[in-house]
């Protein structure tokens, strides 16, 4: 466990080079975009200087670096707000998406994958298997302009985005996710109105994941059911709902407990198109509104903060899956 603690902390500092990198490489003067197509060339020498921006890029890295570790992810170049001030106001939008799309997932996708592999080449297969290809084959951006198109455009059934209807009051900041402090607060209305304004965004990014659950459940479900010990168990008059739920299913989820650090990935790339399309204002669309205007301390913080939630995901895998069997040792 202490090789993967120290292995973290070389992939954070390799991203921060990567992406520190790959945004310098980017043509355009930052400065001229946050002084104006109007501004002087003083005011433009003015904002260079202020933000450091005339040193060579080696010693901008080492003083960026020097910062991070002080606990200083610096100033936005668009906001004019610290950085940490602006992942405090937006990350909580996203892991509140990401959390229901996750909850969602896993909560359909493991059931589903079951009942594929029991009912083989039967109807709920052939479902199963749809919403695998389906998931997997359709792009995440098309998948959520058809859900607006559909279901806010022509049936008015649900809102185009948003976290909560334009004009209303966002209820008192406690964890920063509206549902729970909404509900903290007892304000009912603003539980409901939320979560209705969460069910599609959450929907639409849960799909690609539900697909890789439903796939892997039901792998491993068909290569358990084959198994000499299952077919012993039905040999003994076990009756099969004991066969499926009390031997397959847990031996048939351990490799789906492996991809969950990978489903947490895929979550925290789809929201980025996600949140572009329903408006919704977490770190995806932060991120892309950071990197169009070259703001790399933005840039570089919602990479690095990215890749820490999927790493400690992973590690909280890793220590999940040691309780599951304990024959694995790291």
């Amino acid at each position: 466990m202490v090789r993967r603690m120290i292995f973290l902390v070389f992939v954070l500092f390799g991203l921060s080079l990567m992406t520190f990198s790959l945004s310098h490489i980017i043509p355009g003067d930052p400065a001229r975009l946050m002084a104006g197509p109007r501004a002087s060339k003083s005011a433009v020498a003015k904002i260079r200087e202020q933000y450091g921006l005339n040193d060579s890029l080696p010693v901008q890295y080492v003083s960026y670096l020097r910062n991070l570790s002080q606990g200083d992810l610096g100033t936005s170049f668009t906001t004019r707000r610290p950085v940490a001030e602006d992942l405090k106001r937006y990350l909580p939008a996203t892991i509140e998406l990401g959390a229901l799309a996750f909850v969602m997932s896993t909560l359909i996708g493991v059931p589903l994958g079951v009942i594929s592999s029991v009912r083989r080449d039967k109807l709920p297969d052939h479902i199963a298997r749809f919403v695998s290809i389906s998931g997997l084959a359709m792009p995440v951006f098309w998948l959520a302009i058809m859900a607006q198109f559909i279901f806010f455009g022509r049936l008015g059934w649900l809102p185009d985005g948003a976290r909560i209807p334009i004009g209303m009051d966002a209820p008192p900041t406690i964890t920063g996710l509206y549902t729970i402090d909404s509900l903290i607060a007892g304000d009912w209305a603003t539980f409901r109105l939320s979560l209705i304004h969460l069910i599609m965004p959450a929907t639409v990014l849960a799909y690609g994941s539900l697909a890789v659950v439903t796939r892997m459940v039901r792998g491993g479900m068909l290569e358990v059911l084959n198994q000499d010990y299952i077919r012993t168990a039905r040999a003994k008059g076990i009756t099969p709902g004991n066969v499926i739920f009390g031997h397959a299913v847990k031996n048939a989820m351990l490799p789906t407990v492996t991809s969950l650090g990978l489903q947490v990935g895929l979550l925290l790339s789809g929201a980025f198109l996600v949140e572009i399309v329903f408006s919704w204002p977490g770190i995806g669309r932060y991120a892309v509104e950071a990197i169009q205007r070259l703001d790399y301390n933005a840039t570089m913080a919602t990479t690095l903060v990215i890749a820490l939630i999927f790493v400690l995901m992973n590690l909280f895998v890793d220590i999940l899956y040691l309780f599951l069997d304990p024959r694995i040792a790291y």
